[in-house]
């Protein structure tokens, strides 16, 4: 047995392998253009009704289909969070490179680049955007990679 990231046993080591994400676009032209030229994630397997993305080391897949926007909104430190949404956890240098380069390219923010929780043990600099289908999407990286789970 294992121990589990919450203090339970499971048969099986957690694992480190990337996740999966298959989402809603409304064409794939406009979700290329964002996933690879915009934020830089390599173009994997596709075929005229879907495409795949590393997305920051996970894989991710835009599949033409009925996009939702965003239902309902969470409460975080007095800010409203889209839900749902869909993220990666970067390096603190790899987010600032990459906010930089939204903010040159006046991405419309849901909630700009900041930083959060600071001096605390999960300091963390995160932002909010959608995709051109309207697909929340975070992005964060914490300041200390070990207190991604800290309490």
């Amino acid at each position: 047995m294992h121990d589990d990231r919450s203090g339970g046993l499971l048969p099986f080591p957690v694992s480190k392998l990337p996740f999966h994400f298959a989402f809603p676009v409304k064409d794939l032209a406009s979700t290329r253009a964002f996933y690879a030229g915009l934020l830089g994630c390599t173009e994997g397997r596709s075929t005229e009704t879907w495409v795949d993305f590393d997305f920051f080391g996970n894989q991710i897949s835009a599949h033409l289909g009925q996009v939702s926007p965003p239902g309902a909104f969470g409460h975080v430190d007095g800010v409203e969070v889209p839900i749902p949404h869909a993220g990666a956890l970067l390096g603190w240098e790899q987010f600032e490179v990459l906010a930089r380069r939204l903010e040159s390219a006046s991405v419309r923010f849901v909630i700009p680049p900041s930083v959060r929780y600071v001096g605390m043990p999960a300091e963390q600099a995160t932002m909010f955007l959608l995709d051109p289908s309207g697909n929340a999407l975070e992005l964060k990286a914490f300041r200390n990679p070990d207190a991604v789970y800290a309490r």
